[in-house]
């Protein structure tokens, strides 16, 4: 999830919404993690679910990240106002744990990652298991048994003609 972070990353800039949604574990923080990495900026980037949101300044040009986790929060938008994020969305780029159905209403371009994590009975065992669908991930033993599927989705003008099979 770090690595296609730092991929992905290459793709965006400033006033880009991105959503990240999958269940606990399937590796939304790691993936930001990648992102901040790749944007090039300051502090680690950690899950902020208990401060809700965290602003990572960049250390050279680009733009900041901000990183909000909406877990908590059960409302909209409105629930969600008194972090700014309109402010903040032209200049920054803003990941969203947990945001469907909660900041869609910031812009009509934005990017849904949808991140499912097989487990289980569910995940594919032998040989070059890895990621499916996006064809991102290891192979080997250790992946057999962490499986991701990765759906990215892009809304609107902005996103209309990215390229994402590049990142795998």
């Amino acid at each position: 999830m770090r690595a296609l972070g730092l991929r992905l990353a290459g793709l965006l800039r400033a006033g880009d919404l991105v959503l990240l949604t999958g269940e606990l574990g399937a590796g939304k923080t790691t993936l930001t993690r990648g992102l901040g990495e790749g944007l090039g900026v300051r502090g680690a980037v950690t899950s902020p679910t208990f401060v809700i949101a965290r602003v990572h300044p960049p250390l050279a040009d680009g733009p900041p990240l901000v990183h909000v986790d909406a877990y908590r929060l059960g409302g909209g938008l409105e629930e969600m106002e008194d972090l700014d994020l309109d402010v903040s969305l032209p200049d920054s780029v803003v990941v969203v744990e947990w945001g469907e159905g909660k900041v869609e209403e910031l812009t009509e371009q934005r990017l849904h990652v949808v991140l499912t994590r097989a487990t289980g009975q569910d995940a594919p065992s032998g040989e070059g298991a890895g990621l499916s669908g996006e064809g991102f991930g290891d192979s080997g033993p250790e992946a057999a048994e962490d499986v991701r599927t990765v759906t990215l989705v892009g809304v609107g003008p902005r996103w209309a003609a990215e390229d994402f099979g590049a990142l795998g």
